[in-house]
């Protein structure tokens, strides 16, 4: 029983999400954006997530390439850690880390900024002067996060090869130009686009997930509940959204 409304639940939850996504995907098109507006999504969004993503990105290289030069090493090839740690990153590692990590940061602040707007009135204000609050506060952060997100992967796989780099250089003295020789043979043109694709999926999930759980508070209280649930069910469907189009990129490509 108790599974049987939980299940409702679910589907009244994505038929909810669904309608405030047809919804965002309407304003996105009604008329053209202020350029300083989305200047500032961009920093905040952006441009003040890439210190976290340089620090964590550059020890998951590291480990990365500990742990996958202990297995190799039994086989005495050491030499091919630099191709399987560039894959794992541009394929799989930095596209998910990069989006959780902005889940966690920016979608988290999305959601406690909507939410604490919902619980003041300043969302029933902008609807009293016939200003749409989905195209005012989501749009501009959905159009930042397509925007920031393929770069902040991109930068997050960088990290993560030099953190291997090292790891592969000092502990292993595999040379520079050898390392990064065969980091650049192993990847493939499809290996750089199923992560950048990824991270415009999870991207569009962290803005519809934080900004949809931000207008739903109505006291306090019920804010802290919308970000936790942000983050949560970010994740959550971050990681499914990252087996069904990995599942999809192999089908395709191999």
């Amino acid at each position: 029983m108790i599974l049987l409304v939980n299940f409702f639940r679910l589907i009244r939850y994505i038929g909810k999400v669904s309608y405030f996504v047809k919804d965002t995907f309407y304003w996105l098109f009604c008329k053209k954006r202020n350029i300083k507006e989305l200047g500032r999504e961009i920093i905040f969004i952006g441009i003040d997530s890439f210190p976290l993503v340089t620090i964590i990105s550059f020890f998951i290289g590291m480990i990365l390439a500990f742990q996958t030069a202990y297995q190799l090493k039994e086989f005495s090839s050491e030499i091919h850690l630099a191709s399987l740690v560039a894959l794992s990153l541009v394929r799989e590692l930095g596209p998910v880390i990069g989006s959780l990590i902005v889940a966690a940061r920016s979608g988290a602040s999305i959601t406690a900024g909507i939410g604490s707007m919902k619980i003041s009135e300043q969302v029933d204000a902008l609807e009293a002067f016939g200003v749409e609050p989905i195209d005012y506060l989501v749009v501009p952060k959905f159009i930042s996060l397509l925007l920031c997100m393929p770069i902040l992967i991109i930068y997050a796989d960088f990290m993560g090869i030099v953190g291997g780099y090292l790891v592969g250089f000092f502990k292993f003295g595999i040379q520079s130009g050898l390392y990064f020789r065969m980091t650049f043979d192993a990847l493939a043109l499809k290996d750089v686009a199923s992560g950048l694709l990824k991270s415009l999926f999870f991207g569009s999930i962290i803005t519809f997930i934080s900004c949809f759980e931000g207008l739903r508070p109505f006291s306090s209280i019920d804010v802290s509940k919308a970000v936790t649930n942000a983050i949560v069910r970010s994740f959550l469907l971050i990681i499914i959204c990252d087996c069904i189009l990995t599942a999809l990129f192999y089908f395709i490509w191999v």
